[in-house]
């Protein structure tokens, strides 16, 4: 895991998602089932938690620390990601929609692919921009499992300026694709 301050460009460009990579097309069943349909469609509370959380009690273990500068493995960060569905089977046997996660990964001229992390959600809408899904997670799975893909976490970095990934208007089509 990379630490602040890092200027993130792509031999001078700003930064682009390497999120087109990974969509998939639509499975040609057209009875397949949106996630969020129904009249029961809620707001998550993750934030809620998140912000009134206690702080942690330092451990009074002999577990290892965090070397200075590192955070420690439970700090919650948030991360540029959204949720995405594949076709599957339900349990009545019935085509459904399986829905996952999917942190959105970055070109970087110096660590080839990143996942950015953000301490607050200010510094990732800052980066960003407001319009950027993201997910609220802990440091170090979020980095154990991007280096079991060979992919470097970077930790509130720096973007340099220009187009965000994400618009208002690129936010309201994507809800129109997941809830089909």
């Amino acid at each position: 895991m990379e630490n602040h301050g890092e200027e993130v460009t792509a031999v001078g460009a700003p930064i682009r998602s390497r999120l087109l990579d990974f969509v998939e097309p639509a499975p040609p069943e057209a009875d397949v089932p949106g996630p969020n349909q129904g009249p029961d469609t809620r707001r998550s509370t993750l934030l809620d938690l998140v912000e009134t959380a206690p702080p942690p009690n330092p451990a009074e273990d002999d577990r290892p620390r965090p070397k200075p500068g590192v955070p420690a493995y439970h700090t919650p960060v948030f991360v540029p990601a959204h949720q995405r569905s594949v076709a599957g089977t339900g349990t009545n046997g019935r085509p459904a929609r399986v829905p996952f996660i999917l942190c959105e990964l970055y070109a970087h001229p110096a660590h080839r692919t990143v996942a950015f992390a953000f301490t607050t959600l200010g510094k990732l809408v800052e980066a960003l921009g407001e319009a950027q899904p993201w997910v609220a997670a802990s440091i170090g799975p979020l980095a154990e499992a991007m280096d079991e893909q060979g992919v470097t976490v970077l930790l509130d970095p720096r973007v340099a300026p220009g187009e965000a990934n994400w618009r208002p208007e690129d936010l309201a089509a994507y809800a129109r694709e997941v809830r089909g």
